[in-house]
């Protein structure tokens, strides 16, 4: 803990879940967190008491019109000069079903969010970020297995993948380290109904190796990892954090 102290972070969708328990595990190890939330700026409020350390909220509802421009504005105000020192771009539209079942409008808003807001996102915050920053993007396990109820949102992680490994060969002259986290089932509150249906929970924790469902806090620890210095020559890579998952036959 504290070895953040002093440090910046913007975490997107960081009212609730995932994005929540990074928020406080940034804050945790000392960083300002700036909470990012689309809607539910009670929820986001409550992700700032739990950060504390000056923490605050933003505003900006991502889809295909991507409030960026509304985000960096009062992200800015914050900053008063001072440079971003890590981006997690975490916010992220769930699966809406099969080939079959996803319309054009739903394919459109789920690359709006999934793949235009994190592209937009990071161009607008790299001018900000100071030389020796991190940019931490979440992705999904569905990119490494064939779930055909997830086709599209499979499509749009897979594209955020190839967006890390690309960006961090064009930025590391400056010592910014791009990077890619990858969670399977993680039980948060966007995951409570299908983890209540009886039997679920237990057929996901017998695919994976580790032998359980994945904690918010498992993602937010790895994500810290790769804020700290410590994985300062660690750029381009995809982490699995799944605890192995669909690894193959036990």
């Amino acid at each position: 803990m504290g070895n953040l102290t002093g440090r910046t972070a913007l975490v997107t969708g960081a009212s609730r879940g995932i994005g929540r328990a990074i928020a406080v595990r940034l804050a945790a190890d000392g960083a300002r967190v700036a909470v990012h939330y689309g809607h539910d700026e009670a929820a986001a409020k409550e992700t700032v008491e739990l950060a504390g350390g000056g923490a605050f909220a933003i505003g900006a509802e991502f889809g295909p019109d991507s409030a960026v421009d509304e985000l960096f504005g009062a992200l800015e105000e914050h900053l008063a000069g001072k440079p971003l020192d890590i981006l997690v771009n975490n916010a992220a539209a769930g699966p809406d079903g099969s080939m079959e079942d996803t319309t054009p409008a739903q394919f459109d808003r789920l690359f709006a969010i999934n793949v235009k807001a994190p592209f937009f996102v990071t161009r607008r915050a790299l001018p900000l970020l100071r030389d020796g920053g991190r940019v931490i993007t979440l992705s999904s396990a569905c990119t490494r297995i064939a779930t055909p109820h997830q086709t599209s949102f499979a499509m749009s992680k897979a594209a955020i993948e190839v967006l890390g490994m690309t960006l961090a060969n064009a930025v590391g002259a400056r010592g910014i380290t791009i990077n890619t986290v990858l969670p399977g089932a993680t039980d948060t509150e966007v995951n409570s109904a299908l983890l209540a249906t009886p039997g679920v929970t237990e057929q996901i924790a017998s695919m994976t190796a580790l032998g359980r469902v994945g904690a918010a806090d498992d993602i937010a620890d790895a994500v810290a990892f790769l804020s700290s210095d410590d994985a300062r020559w660690i750029t381009g890579q995809v982490l699995d954090v799944s605890g192995g998952m669909y690894l193959g036959p036990r």
